[in-house]
């Protein structure tokens, strides 16, 4: 027999797949569906890295294993292809975008078959192709006629580097996500749609959907629900109002001071009233240098000014207290005021503490405390008038009636979502399809005149006004106006790289649909996802995004499903040797094209599924890849063993029947490592007995294939197996033959060893007594004696005591 060869076997397999179209899915009512999706990579310059493979291989392990249980899998593959970096790779290198996308894609895609998924190449997607961007085209369109998307003047996060506007979402720790640079506040005239206006049902839908609970908790933490009330605190002898947004009415008597915000409309309101106005001025000035970030996270050493000339009223108390204007507070969250509570918030105490303000008490606790006392969920209420003596919950209660009943205010639910700002100044995105007329505003295109294609320019790089390139091309630009056919002018903004992410799923039903997103025949067998796997860093954005999206969607009776994903698990991160993020600059990337070219695509497949907890961090070891390597070749070489025979060896059927349960449990709960764990204990049990059935040998290779389906596609057919082995059927496991029926008992009279005798595991105590009677060995120990005692432990051993 040859020696292991996986280059060769994997390169005849994939061609065999290709040819075959073995893992191509259609609409069959005979079958039940699985669909497995993957987020789908930005297929950028530098290739694969050994992070892609692992949640691939996971869902590819899922899906074959679901095709050999009889399912109809559709599992798909596509581009997430717009985006930022490719265009700064154009414009760097003076090359198209579309170029550098058709470049990437074809060495993603060339990468991702030389690790054998089992995706269905028919139904690849690319957002940048314009049969594509069409339906992104399209939803927008939608979004806007049901009055969900709408242009803004507001002050964006603006990236001097990229020179792009940035949702919040794009902001990580003050900067640009894309390229790290830091963030400033630029007034533009963006769009924007009204996510907010489903941030309840992104909330309360999830207790519809099999999420992680980890996955849950991100997007409930960022949609931000609270209950609480907006309360209006007058301006002495006015009938000018600041109102507030807290989630406890219930401490506002032991609210000391007022802050607003540098941009709050009150201060032009009260400008003549305010005596120091011109340091309010300086102070605004200050303020504006700073990001949202640096003013809301950084600013640890607060700074303000009171104004002098107004006051505010405590609504409940009717106090007289200042007013602070403070960059802390920010005019783009809640209302552009707060009511400080000293006495029970640490940022509060700190800010009367430095400026000399009452702190009132308003909870006690048990015991002493030093103030702030921050965690007030229990506790009675003090110097409260009214609500002296009540618990939290009831104080609340209480304290929203006076309000509500005496005109002060109202119950309100808030959040911390904002909509969703969907402007790029760039070129390499979807063009949104929107044109402006003086007359008549903004209208969308007419859809028969959809996809609006990227026009070709000679220059990619941003304006230096900061409008997109796009802006620059009249012929482009100029245009009719779809309700009055005089002169307008097209929107020459792009989409951001969410768009096309937030619905591809769907277009996977039906790839090459031009008459809608997908027929109404495969979004109702294909829908909903069963299982979509990614990384934690998309399950905020990117799964807010496409929920809400596809939510839209339902309501337009689009899709016949208000949730698009039944499941979502996520996956940790492959690190390097040196437990550092694999990057160029450290020097410790792997590159699975070199895996592939030492040990084989099932050496790679293997490994990274044996890696670690799936959901946890994992540590790159070359000594791991080999020895994965050698677990497949002693798998390849133990062909030699077998021998004829339909039935599973007696010495191994337990084993097999539990690994087939262990396997199939484990591979569904995503514990590869342990599956493979079994399947390497058992290898070692059929090479120990020297000799198997091919019986054995058959449902081994089966278990093994979803992790490494190139070489026991090739063991199938080297053992003469009828088919193709993913043609089989997955094997099933005998309750019955988890457990041994019978064992060998050891014999002990008055505690020493005499025999054994075989007997069956629930045998009864005086089974086992007659049973070492029969035994010539034991009974001659018994002869002529009397059986005082008998201790007797079924399925382990029996002592009998005599005289």
């Amino acid at each position: 027999m040859p020696e292991y060869n996986p280059n060769a076997i994997e390169k005849k397999w994939q061609k065999i797949w290709d040819e075959d179209k073995t893992f191509h899915s259609e609409i069959d009512h005979d079958k039940e569906k699985f669909y497995g999706l993957v987020e789908f990579p930005y297929p950028s310059g530098q290739g694969l890295h050994v992070g892609h493979p692992r949640p691939y291989t996971a869902l590819d392990v899922v899906s074959r294993k679901r095709r050999l249980e009889g399912y109809n899998v559709l599992y798909p593959m596509g581009w997430d292809a717009f985006g930022l970096p490719t265009e700064n790779y154009a414009i760097k290198n003076k090359i198209h975008p579309a170029i550098v996308t058709e470049n990437n894609i074809k060495n993603f895609k060339a990468q991702l078959k030389s690790i054998g998924f089992s995706f269905d190449w028919d139904r690849e997607v690319n957002t940048t192709d314009p049969d594509y961007y069409k339906w992104s085209q399209w939803i927008f369109i939608q979004l806007y006629i049901h009055g969900l998307a709408y242009k803004n003047e507001m002050s964006v996060n603006w990236c001097p580097s990229c020179q792009v506007g940035l949702a919040n979402e794009e902001v990580v720790d003050g900067k640009c996500e894309r390229c790290g640079t830091e963030v400033v506040h630029k007034m533009k005239n963006q769009w924007m749609l009204k996510i907010t206006e489903y941030a309840d049902r992104l909330i309360d839908d999830l207790d519809d959907v099999d999420y992680e609970d980890r996955i849950k908790a991100q997007q409930i933490n960022w949609i931000g629900r609270s209950k609480g009330a907006n309360v209006n605190f007058a301006i002495k002898d006015s009938n000018y109002k600041l109102t507030i947004y807290t989630t406890r009415p219930d401490t506002i008597f032991g609210v000391s001071y007022m802050v607003i915000s540098p941009e709050h409309p009150a201060l032009d309101e009260f400008k003549e009233k305010i005596t120091n106005f011109d340091e309010v001025v300086s102070y605004q000035e200050e303020a504006r240098k700073k990001s949202d970030f640096e003013r809301a996270e950084l600013n640890k050493d607060k700074t303000g000014v009171m104004l002098e000339g107004i006051t505010a009223i405590n609504p409940l108390s009717g106090k007289e207290i200042p007013i602070w204007v403070s960059d802390y507070v920010l005019m783009s969250y809640g209302t552009g005021a707060i009511m400080a509570v000293p006495a029970h918030d640490s940022r509060d105490f700190e800010f009367a503490k430095k400026f000399d303000m009452p702190i009132v008490q308003v909870y006690e606790t048990e015991g002493e405390a030093e103030l702030p006392l921050t965690d007030i969920n229990k506790g009675r209420a003090i110097n409260s008038e009214f609500l002296n003596g009540l618990e939290v919950a009831d104080a609340k209660q209480k304290a929203i009636e006076f309000i509500e009943e005496n005109n002060l205010g109202e119950a309100t639910t808030n959040f911390k979502l904002r909509d969703w700002v969907f402007s790029r100044q760039r070129y390499w995105g979807e063009p949104i399809p929107m044109i402006y007329c003086e007359e008549h505003g903004w209208n969308p295109v007419d859809e028969s005149e959809l996809p609006i294609k990227l026009p070709e320019v000679e220059t990619y790089e941003p304006t230096a006004t900061g409008e997109s390139p796009l802006s620059e091309i009249e012929k482009f630009v100029t245009t009719t106006c779809p309700v009055c056919g005089g002169p307008a002018k097209r929107e020459t903004d792009t989409m951001p790289q969410w768009a096309g992410s937030s619905w591809y799923y769907l277009r996977y039903m039906d790839p090459h649909n031009t008459e809608a997103i997908a027929s109404e025949e495969a979004l109702d067998y294909y829908s909903p996802i069963d299982w979509y796997n990614g990384g934690m860093e998309h399950t905020t954005l990117h799964l807010l995004y496409s929920r809400f999206w596809h939510k839209f969607l339902y309501d337009m009776g689009v899709v016949p499903t208000k949730e698009p994903y039944q499941k979502r698990t996520s996956h940790g991160m492959i690190l390097g040797e040196d437990h550092q993020k694999m990057s160029k600059s450290r020097g410790n990337v792997v590159n699975p094209d070199d895996i592939i070219r030492d040990y084989g695509a099932d050496t790679l497949r293997t490994y990274e599924m044996f890696i670690g907890d799936f959901g946890s961090t994992a540590i790159w070891s070359d000594e791991g890849v080999r020895g994965c390597r050698k677990y497949l070749e002693r798998v390849y070489n133990m062909i030699e063993l077998v021998e004829d025979g339909d039935d599973y060896s007696k010495d191994l059927e337990i084993a097999i029947h539990q690994t087939i349960k262990k396997v199939s449990e484990d591979y569904e709960n995503l514990k590869f490592n342990t599956a493979i764990a079994s399947l390497m204990s058992l290898s070692n049990d059929m090479r120990s007995l020297g000799k198997i059935t091919k019986a054995d040998f058959k449902t081994y290779i089966i278990l093994l294939n979803p992790v490494a389906p190139h070489l026991t596609e090739e063991l199938w057919e080297l053992a003469g197996f009828e088919g193709k082995l993913n043609e089989a059927a997955w094997p099933t496991f005998d309750e019955k033959k988890l457990v041994l029926d019978e064992f060998e008992m050891p014999v002990q009279i008055n505690g020493k060893m005499r025999g054994k005798v075989i007997m069956a595991m629930d045998a009864s105590e005086d089974d086992a007594v007659e049973a070492a009677k029969s035994d010539n060995n034991i009974s001659s120990h018994l002869e002529n004696k009397e059986i005082r005692k008998v201790i007797y432990v079924p399925g382990k051993i029996l002592n009998i005591v005599v005289a």
